[in-house]
Parts: C-alpha cells; structure tokens; sequence
C-alpha cells in the first residue's frame, strides 16, 4: 500500500496507566493502515504497565519498548521524537484510544493536500459515560500561509489548539523546527505546537473524529 517513507510513526508516552494501556496500544495495533511503528515509552513505571509493554512489543513486531528513568512526559515523548523513523509522527496518550482509520484518512488527507499538520477532532470518555462530544463547533478548512501577514492571521485566528494529540505532523517540519517538549514544565503542549506554526506552510483542520480523550470519572 505504501512506500517505506510513508511509515507513520506513533508515541506512547507510558507512565503507570496499566488498566488503560492495552486497550490503547490495541486500537493502534488495529489501524487500518499498515506501515507503522508504535514506539512505547516507559517512563519508569512501577506499577506493572513496563511488563505489558513487554509482552505487547513480543505480540507485534511493529512495537518498539523503550525503558527510561522517569523524566515526565515530555521527555518520553522526546526519547520517541528521537527514535521515531516514520515520515509523519502522532502522538496517543497510553490511557487514551483512537479509532481504527484514524491514520489511514489523516495520511490520505496530508498527501492529497501536501499538509504539514492534520488537526483532527476528538471525544471525551470516560468509563461511566462512554464517548462524549467535546461540544466543538469546527469548520473543516485547508490553511496555506504564504506570507508574514497569513502567519499573523492564522496564529491570532484560534483555529489550532493547543493539544498534541489531536494532531498528525511531517516528521520533516518537527527536524526543521528543531522543536522538542519541554522537560519539567507545565502545560508543555503549546510550547510544543505552536512554534510550528512559525514554520508550517499548510495546515488542514478537519473535524473527523479519531481520538478518544480519557477523563477520570469523579
């Protein structure tokens, strides 16, 4: 179906979230699309989530374990910005789910309009609820910045959130704006989004539904 540089690689930040990571490797593991690599990056875990790593990377050959000294998760999403070998990254957080196109219909959109960025939409989950709808009133729209001026109106316009993984990326825009999380910060995401945007030249906003957003029932 693809050649092997349209290999997509996924980060899964892991960090003590055993009664959610298989079912959140599983529906990655699910894709419709093939050509993928699913880095798995334990972030000191010690509560039995490395050991379902283990077994999850022996279960499927796409899987990639990585074992860290906790660092947060931004620097497990920087050991697999650093790993990742795929021409376009995505990001799941290991409590959260995506459906199974989700990458199949975001790559198709990001060759059929050359995107740097896909954004894409989400639900909240939670347990007691099920999927819930973030309430979003979204626009689909394919954003081309030519110019300082459209750099200036996009980033005023609130089109993009702040999220990183509502999002599929060129791995050739993260190398071109040497952007990579902030460690021991709060609120790391947008310092992670935004400065892209300094260097993207097109951006699709599609309000297709993938990602499903784990909130802790109260």
């Amino acid at each position: 179906m693809t050649k092997e540089t349209d290999k997509i690689s996924v980060i899964v930040p892991v960090y003590n979230v055993k009664n959610y990571l298989e079912s959140c490797v599983q529906s990655i593991m699910g894709q419709t699309y093939p050509d993928l690599e699913i880095l798995l990056i334990d972030d000191g875990s010690n509560d039995g989530s490395a050991e379902i790593c283990d077994r999850l990377q022996g279960a499927d050959a796409r899987i990639k374990v990585y074992h860290e000294k906790n660092k947060g998760v931004s620097g497990a999403r920087n050991k697999g910005l650093k790993e990742a070998t795929g021409a376009y990254i995505a990001f799941v957080d290991a409590d959260d789910f995506v459906s199974e196109n989700f990458l199949l219909e975001t790559y198709e959109k990001a060759k059929e309009s050359d995107a740097d960025i896909i954004q894409f939409e989400y639900f909240y989950y939670t347990d007691r609820l099920g999927a819930v709808d973030s309430g979003r009133n979204i626009t689909p729209e394919v954003i081309k910045i030519s110019s300082v001026s459209d750099r200036k109106k996009f980033l005023i316009s609130e089109k993009i959130t702040y999220g990183c993984w509502n999002k599929l990326y060129r791995h050739d825009l993260l190398k071109t704006a040497h952007t990579a999380y902030a460690e021991h910060v709060i609120y790391e995401e947008p310092l992670f989004v935004y400065p892209l945007l300094y260097f993207a030249d097109k951006i699709v906003i599609s309000n297709d539904v993938y990602y499903y957003y784990r909130q802790n029932d109260a």
